[in-house]
């Protein structure tokens, strides 16, 4: 646990008992501050009573009497579309807002790195796809080599249960926009921008607010080294805005679109090399395509991104390479679970806009797509062209066939996972690839993707066992 420094004594609220929440009131306790808990959901408020904290209603009058901050779970509300009634109540009141990513960044150094011979890092990913896997593979890289490391944020442990650093140690931590558009602190030492795609919009009132979310990153931590996507015009411009000059190499400019040149630091891949250059000079290659765990431009985006991470952290060439081919991937994305009788079977449920299934469809060929879901803002008009690669879609979800009408392949409304696994395992082909890439939410049908993911991982074991 990192215990939150600053805050001893004072009176801080909790809105949102999940794990943020309830790991927030923790480190708040464990540094001296008196957390007042409150969730909507009773059995919430019944979990933390049972750890010994108050539960006290923030929606009452007065309720932000002596109160120092208030400390927001990411699923709530801050500003738009509208913000939660508590929120709007603590910014009445004038008491600051800030979430667990601030508490983390506020209160992660300590004196005893006084004492350590190097001081541990913090690499921080964000960006609208690929996130998880960056930070997953930087990870995996630094373990490959010995390198003490954790993994926090949205994947792995949350950023105040990891435990406090030991000398040398890099943390990598995921942060969606919704943590860094609120956080009152982020300061990492290295950052990590992959890309940008419409998501999440009505939380940030559109494209420009979602990407003023992820830029806070940069333009509010001021990290010591920028790892910036260039292939949508906000990388372009977020890597302009954080250079001095074209040949300033604290920004790494990557991308998986064109050869990147100039005399700057730059790390692309293209028809399956990635290639680092510095002024100019191509420095290193690595041959991508017998990387198991990274199939598709989509992964060797993300094995740039994990790449220039680990040179910015002075890791060689050729460590990074050995590393990256024993990276099994992670669950829900470009997940392979299996081949029967000649056609294989990958789950990439995490494609949940438009965007990400996209990228996961490009990276097989023959493919049986199961699709559909919870719709996202902005429609599917993203997925035109994609029928050179797929054979048939098979649609799930209750709109099932409102989603399939917008689909420019030949379609069939299934509803469900198992109806739309058991139609591609009938039709399907040696060579075909069966895909779970839905390019919408799964909350129509399921309570997150991983639920549905695994669903489709269940089904396709059934026909695998027979």
């Amino acid at each position: 646990m990192i215990p939150v420094q600053g805050l001893e004594g004072a009176r801080v609220a909790v809105l949102g008992l999940g794990r943020s929440g309830l790991s927030a009131a923790r480190a708040l306790a464990a540094g001296g501050a008196k957390p007042l808990c409150w969730d909507d959901n009773p059995a919430a408020r019944a979990k933390a009573e049972a750890e010994g904290f108050a539960c006290v209603d923030l929606k009452a009058p007065g309720a932000f009497d002596k109160v120092a901050r208030l400390i927001l779970s990411p699923g709530i509300p801050h500003l738009y579309p509208v913000p939660n009634p508590v929120v709007a109540a603590a910014l009445e009141a004038g008491v600051p807002v800030d979430n667990d990513i601030g508490l983390f960044f506020q209160s992660f150094a300590t004196l005893a790195w006084d004492n350590y011979d190097t001081a541990p890092r913090v690499i921080a990913v964000t960006g609208s796809n690929g996130k998880s896997t960056t930070s997953a593979l930087l990870h995996h890289i630094l373990r490959h080599v010995g390198r003490p490391t954790q993994l926090a944020g949205n994947i792995g442990r949350g950023v105040l249960d990891i435990d406090p650093a030991i000398d040398g140690e890099v943390v990598v931590m995921e942060l969606s926009s919704y943590q860094t558009d609120l956080a009152r602190a982020l300061t990492p030492d290295i950052a990590v921008f992959t890309n940008l795609s419409p998501d999440h919009l009505d939380r940030h009132n559109g494209r420009g607010g979602y990407f003023a979310a992820k830029r806070r990153l940069f333009a509010e931590g001021g990290p010591d080294r920028a790892i910036v996507g260039v292939d949508e015009e906000e990388g372009r411009f977020l890597a302009g805005q954080l250079s001095e000059a074209p040949g300033d190499d604290r920004v790494i400019r990557i991308s998986v679109t064109r050869k990147l040149t100039g005399p700057g630091w730059q790390v692309f891949a293209r028809k399956g090399f990635l290639s680092e250059y510095r002024r100019g000079k191509q420095v290193a290659s690595i041959d991508l395509r017998d990387v198991a765990g990274l199939p598709g431009a989509h992964n060797h985006q993300n094995a740039c991104a994990a790449y220039a991470a680990a040179r910015a952290l002075g890791l060689a060439p050729k460590v990074i390479e050995a590393a990256f081919h024993s990276f099994g991937g992670l669950p829900h994305r470009s997940q392979l679970i299996g081949e029967i009788d000649g056609v294989r079977f990958v789950n990439d449920s995490k494609a949940t806009n438009v965007d990400s299934a996209v990228k996961a469809l490009a990276a097989f060929e023959n493919i049986r797509w199961i699709c559909g879901g919870l719709e996202k803002e902005g429609g599917l008009g993203g997925l035109a062209g994609v029928g050179d690669t797929v054979r048939k879609a098979y649609v799930i979800g209750r709109e099932a066939a409102a989603f399939a009408m917008q689909l420019e392949v030949e379609t069939q409304v299934c509803g469900d996972m198992e109806t739309a696994v058991a139609q591609a395992v009938a039709e399907a082909e040696p060579g075909d690839v069966v895909l779970l890439a839905p390019a919408a939410a799964s909350f129509d049908q399921y309570d997150s993707f991983e639920r549905r993911g695994e669903d489709f991982v269940a089904q396709v074991q059934r026909y695998m066992t027979r």
